[in-house]
Parts: C-alpha cells; structure tokens; sequence
C-alpha cells in the first residue's frame, strides 16, 4: 500500500492474539504499522510485534526492491513497536538506528544493548535528511510512554503520530474508525489528557496532509474530524449528549432498578441512554462510554461494607484517567444498611469538577413505590 509516491506501508495485521496488553479484547485483531519511505536513502518507521519479524523483514525487502535500508527510525519502545529491531539489526547490519536518549536506554534493557556503533541520537526539532525527504523529530512524552516521538516528513507533509490516532482492530477488516478508536484511547491513553493537548499544540503548527499511526488506518481524509475528536478527548470535554447507566446487581433487583431508569430517562427524550451490566460486559467499553456522555449514573449494592467489587473496579478505571466533567448519579441498594452511594462519592473525591445529582434513589432490597419515585425524580434532573 503506497502511502505516498515514495512511503508504502509494511505493517502487518494480526489475528493471533485475543487480548490486546493482555485486557483489551480485540475480535478484529491488531495491525502493527510500519512504513518505508523511498529516497536517496531509505528510512524505515518503527518495528512489529515479535511474533511478525520474519514478515516484516518480507515486507520491508519487496518494498525496496532489494535496497538495504539506511535507518531504523524509533518512535515508541513497548514491544508491539519495538520487539523486531533485533530481527531488523541482523537483517540489515549497516542500517542506522534513531531514537532519543530515553529510546535508547530502554532498548538496552530490552535487548541487552542499545547498539551503540549504529545509534543515531535525536532530540525535540532535530531532522534527518534523506534526500528530498526531510524528517523532522517531535517529541510527545507520556503519548503514552516517556520516550515516544514522533515524526513529520516535510515534503509530503506526512505525520507518523506513533500511538496517537491509533485504534483497535488489524486493516484487512473495515470497521468504523471512532468506536474503536474511543475505546482505545481511553483505555490506553486516556490517563494523559494533558500530555495530548501538548502534542496537539505542537500539531496544529504543522500542515499536515495525511496521518500514519501505529495501530489502526491511515488518515488522509477530513483530518479536522480526527483531530478535533482527540481535543474533545483529551480535554475531557463531552462528546455526545445523552446518559450511561452502569450497574452491578446481585439477584435482579438493582438490574430492575436501572431499567426502569433507562425507560423513564427514554420516555422522557434523553437523546441516547447506554446501559451496560459491569459483571458481563466489556469494561472497556464502559470506560469509553463514561468518558463520551455527559451524565453517567452508578447503581450497584453496598457489599462487605464497601460496594460490588466489577463497580470499585470500574471506579478506578475512571479515577485513574482523570475523569471530570460530569454530572453523576446514584443508585445505592441494601438490605440492611445502605451505604453504597456514601462509598462512592469518597471514591471520586480526587476528581475535578464532578457534580453529584440531588436525588439519590435507595433501594432497601427489592424496589417500592418510594424508590420508583426516587427514580422519576433522578431521571427529571438528569434530563433537566
């Protein structure tokens, strides 16, 4: 696949594995992306999961022709990116490695060394220079690991944006870009919304026509779409309108509890009302629908005087990401001594900006006509 006259893409997709950083589920599979560009010298970007490495090198050996590479460019250094550059130092022994300082270090800790005859040290606005190709190096600690950069080639005005802009899900299955692309950023990078807002700074002083990350699609059309998606995440602001209800339940009744919820919240024109049961599925899911709407409401138990251990789970999902700007809602359930929505406030004392709604519906085991009308008066707010 030719990116431009000169750059062709020589990752490779994935089918083998089922959990992405061993938790992500991944039915479409993973790409790992990696590109070539062509000129008076030939620069690779970025390496492949261990398990492609013959592949890649196959790859990288029908694109050029023949041609030895003369760089290994080194844009992020956990192993889906970086566990080939062994196969490729053997592979091609004159080719050049580039990294930063931090790049380095952690590639000898990998591999035992940090190829210290062949390295080619970089740092923030540095360029290489291959021809009519000029690469120049930007910087974006913590998008998501303290040594990623990332590159922009000045003649095609070609942006290798390392993780960012990166979905789940291998090239040779269409799927639609933002679902998993959501998921995937606040899984992975979600925690470091302030370092993306830096990086987009630092984008929105270059023209960029077309971006190449390192997992998911090519981006070369309606590039204001990815971008201004990336500023809604990573400055936490709210995406669409409308109401996650996220529940625990035991035996069915705090389940029953929000369902009803859903269908007053419906009934009374919420624009899109997303209900997902934290025991049976997908946390990652939950997490990104948390962070797309504006209003989310958490029902569980209070158990072993704390709560439901898949809702304290998805609690810190968020709290780990920074999670604010919202509006919360509260459904506690007890039999004897509810204590949920206490709990759960405590938990999100570190969060900026979140708002509690008034009205708390308790359930005192099973659901009555007091707290069904808790849950009119819950759904009223929430759409107010």
């Amino acid at each position: 696949m030719f990116i431009s006259n000169d750059i062709i893409y020589v990752g490779v997709n994935d089918h083998e594995i089922d959990l992405f950083e061993g938790q992500y589920d991944v039915p479409a599979g993973m790409a790992y992306n990696s590109y070539v560009i062509m000129d008076g010298k030939v620069a690779v970007m970025d390496s492949v999961d261990r398990n492609f490495g013959s592949e890649w090198i196959a790859n990288i050996k029908a694109a050029t022709d023949g041609r030895a590479p003369d760089y290994l460019v080194v844009q992020h250094m956990e192993p889906d990116h970086s566990a080939s550059i062994a196969v490729f130092a053997e592979a091609f022994p004159e080719a050049k490695i580039v990294g930063n300082n931090m790049t380095f270090t952690m590639m000898k800790r990998y591999f035992g060394t940090d190829f210290a005859e062949r390295k080619v040290v970089v740092k923030e606005g540095d360029t290489l220079n291959l021809g009519k190709h000029e690469l120049k190096f930007v910087t974006a600690p913590m998008v998501h690991w303290p040594e990623v950069m990332m590159t922009y080639d000045m003649c095609d005005k070609v942006f290798f944006s390392a993780d960012a802009f990166g979905k789940f899900g291998a090239l040779d299955i269409e799927e639609d870009w933002a679902c998993e692309a959501r998921r995937y950023y606040f899984g992975i990078v979600g925690k470091f919304g302030q370092q993306v807002q830096a990086l987009l700074k630092k984008a929105a002083a270059i023209d960029i026509s077309v971006i190449c990350p390192l997992h998911g699609p090519v981006l070369n059309e309606n590039l204001a779409y990815y971008l201004d998606l990336y500023n809604t995440w990573s400055s936490y602001g709210v995406e669409s309108e409308g109401v996650l209800i996220a529940y625990t339940s035991v035996y069915g009744n705090t389940k029953q509890a929000a369902e009803l919820l859903r269908e007053k919240l419906e009934s009374k024109g919420c624009p899109k009302v997303a209900i997902t049961d934290l025991a049976r599925d997908d946390m990652a899911e939950a997490v990104e629908d948390a962070f797309r709407y504006g209003k989310i409401v958490l029902a569980t138990t209070t158990y072993n005087g704390d709560i439901f251990p898949f809702m304290r789970e998805f609690i810190g999902e968020l709290v780990e990401r920074n999670y604010q700007n919202r509006t919360v809602g509260l459904i506690e359930n007890g039999t004897w001594a509810p204590m949920a929505a206490k709990v759960i406030k405590a938990k999100f004392d570190g969060c900026k900006d979140i708002v509690f709604a008034d009205n708390v519906v308790t359930i005192n085991a099973a659901l009555d006509d007091t707290a069904r009308g808790q849950i009119d008066a819950l759904a009223e707010e929430l759409i107010g």
